[in-house]
C-alpha cells in the first residue's frame, strides 16, 4: 500500500521505517525540517537500536520519503497514520491540538487520496477522541461525510523505547479500532507479515486498551516497589519474594481476577491486606497504593448501593450472599455488606443463596453473619422464585446459571442489576 505517516517522532519514525521495510510505499510528513532532512539522508530522526540500517535501506530502495507537504503524502495513499504527540497540559488533561491540526490537514487534501482511504489514529488518545474529534475535523475540511469513500480507524502502538523494532515484529497483539465491522481490515492488512493475534474492536474499546495497558504496567511497577519496601523492612528478600510470586501463572500472572465486577471479600484478602498495611506502618514504611486498596473496594460496594437506590425500587431480591458462589463463607462478604446497607435505606429485602443454610453455619462464620444481619432468618428464602416474586429489582450477586433469567425478569417488569 501507499501510506502517509503524519508525525516523524519516535512512533512515526519507527512505524514508517518498519512499514517501508516490509514493502509498503511510505511518505512521512512533519513540520520539522531536521526530521525531514534526516529521512532524506537515510538517517532516522530518533535514536533506536537497529533503526539506522532499516531507514537507510528503505530510503535507498525508494520506499521511504519525507516531506512537509500533506498533499504529496496523501496523493494516491490508501492509509494515513496520525502519529503526532499528545502531551499533557498543566492540569493533566491531553493536548490534542496536534491531532486536530493533522486531521484538518488530511481532510483538506482527502480528495487526492485513494478511494476507500482510512484515516488511522496511532497516537495515544482517550476513548471518544477519534469519533468526536478526528472524524468531524476530517469531515469539515473534506466536505465529505465519513463513509463517503473514506473512514476512520484507530491502531494503538505498543512500542517500548529501546526495543521498539522487536515489539513491532513480535507484538503481543495487533489492535484495530473500527467505526463499523470490517472498516479496519485495510489497516490489519498493513501488518500481514507480522505474526500476532489480531483484534478488531469498536473505536472506543481500542483507544481504552492502550491506556489500560499503561496503567497496568505502572501499577505493577508500583506494586513491586511497595511490596519490596515492606518485606525489606521485615527482613525478607523482596527479589526472592517476587521471583516466586511471578512464577505463579495460574493466579498471579494470568487473567484470573482481571475482570471488572463486584468487590472482593472472604476470610483472606481483607484480613491479610489489613495485616500487611499495619505491618508497614509499624515499620514507618509508606505504601500509598496498597493502603488505598481496601478503600477502593469500599467504593465498589457503595457504588452498587447507589445503583440500587437510583432505580427507586423499595422491594429488592438479592441473589447471592456469600463472598463467592458455591461456598457458605460469609466473612467480609461484600454482598452481605450491601445487604446491610440496603436494609439501612429502608428497602424490603429478600435473599437467596443455595449454599447458605443457617442450620449448617458454625463458628466465626455464623457469628459474623449474626453480628452483621441479626435478622437474617426473616430475609433468607428457599428458592429463587420466592425471592423475586414480589421484587421490583433483582440484584444478581453471583454469576451462576441459576440466576441467569434476566430476560424473563425484565419481561415481568422488574429491574435487573447484575454485579458480576
Amino acid at each position: 500500500m501507499k501510506v502517509a505517516v503524519f508525525g516523524l517522532g519516535y512512533v512515526g519514525s519507527v512505524t514508517a521505517a518498519a512499514l517501508a521495510r516490509d514493502g509498503h510505499e511510505v511518505v512521512g510528513v512533519d513540520v520539522a525540517a531536521a526530521k525531514i532532512d534526516a529521512i532524506r539522508e537515510g538517517r532516522p530522526p530518533v535514536l533506536e537500536p537497529g533503526l539506522p540500517p532499516i531507514v537507510a535501506g528503505a530510503v535507498e530502495a525508494g520506499r521511504l520519503r519525507a516531506t512537509d507537504d500533506p498533499a504529496l503524502a496523501l496523493e494516491g495513499a490508501e492509509v494515513s497514520l496520525i502519529c503526532v504527540g499528545t502531551p499533557s497540559r498543566s492540569d493533566g488533561s491531553l493536548d490534542l491540538s496536534y491531532v486536530a491540526q493533522v486531521s484538518q490537514q488530511i481532510g483538506s487534501k482527502l480528495s487526492l487520496a485513494a478511494d476507500g482511504h482510512r484515516v488511522v489514529v496511532r497516537s495515544t488518545v482517550l476513548p471518544g477522541s477519534t469519533r468526536n474529534l478526528v472524524l468531524p475535523a476530517v469531515e469539515r475540511a473534506a466536505g465529505r461525510r465519513v463513509g463517503d469513500g473514506w473512514d476512520v480507524c484507530t491502531n494503538p502502538e505498543f512500542l517500548r523505547e529501546g526495543s521498539s523494532l522487536e515489539d513491532y515484529d513480535s507484538p503481543p497483539r495487533i489492535l484495530v479500532g473500527e467505526r463499523e465491522p470490517g472498516g479496519g481490515d485495510a489497516v490489519l492488512a498493513l501488518y500481514e507479515r507480522v505474526a500476532a493475534p489480531r483484534f478488531s474492536l469498536p473505536l472506543e474499546v481500542a483507544e481504552a486498551i492502550k491506556y489500560t495497558d499503561n496503567a497496568f504496567h505502572a501499577l505493577k511497577v508500583t506494586f513491586a516497589n511497595e511490596i519490596g519496601r515492606v518485606w525489606e523492612a521485615a527482613g525478607a528478600d523482596p527479589k526472592q519474594v517476587m521471583e516466586v510470586v511471578a512464577s505463579d501463572t495460574k493466579l498471579n500472572i494470568s487473567p484470573v481476577y482481571l475482570r471488572p465486577g463486584f468487590a472482593f471479600g472472604g476470610s483472606c484478602l481483607p484480613k491479610d491486606l489489613r495485616a500487611l498495611t499495619t505491618a508497614a506502618r509499624d515499620r514507618n514504611v509508606r505504601i500509598p497504593m496498597l493502603d488505598a486498596v481496601l478503600a477502593s473496594n469500599e467504593v465498589t460496594v457503595q457504588r452498587a448501593l447507589t445503583a440500587v437506590l437510583a432505580t427507586g425500587a423499595r422491594r429488592v431480591a438479592l441473589l447471592g450472599l456469600a463472598f463467592k458462589p458455591d461456598t457458605d463463607d460469609l466473612r467480609e462478604s461484600p454482598l452481605l455488606a450491601l445487604a446491610k446497607r440496603m436494609i439501612g435505606e429502608g428497602i424490603d429485602l429478600s435473599i437467596h443463596d443455595p449454599a447458605v443454610l443457617l442450620s449448617r453455619l458454625h463458628g466465626s462464620n455464623r457469628a459474623f453473619l449474626e453480628r452483621t444481619l441479626p435478622h437474617i432468618n426473616r430475609l433468607l428464602v428457599q428458592s429463587v422464585e420466592e425471592a423475586v416474586a414480589d421484587a421490583e429489582l433483582v440484584v444478581v450477586g453471583h454469576a451462576t446459571p441459576e440466576y441467569a433469567h434476566d430476560v424473563a425478569w425484565r419481561d415481568q417488569g422488574k429491574h435487573v442489576l447484575r454485579l458480576t
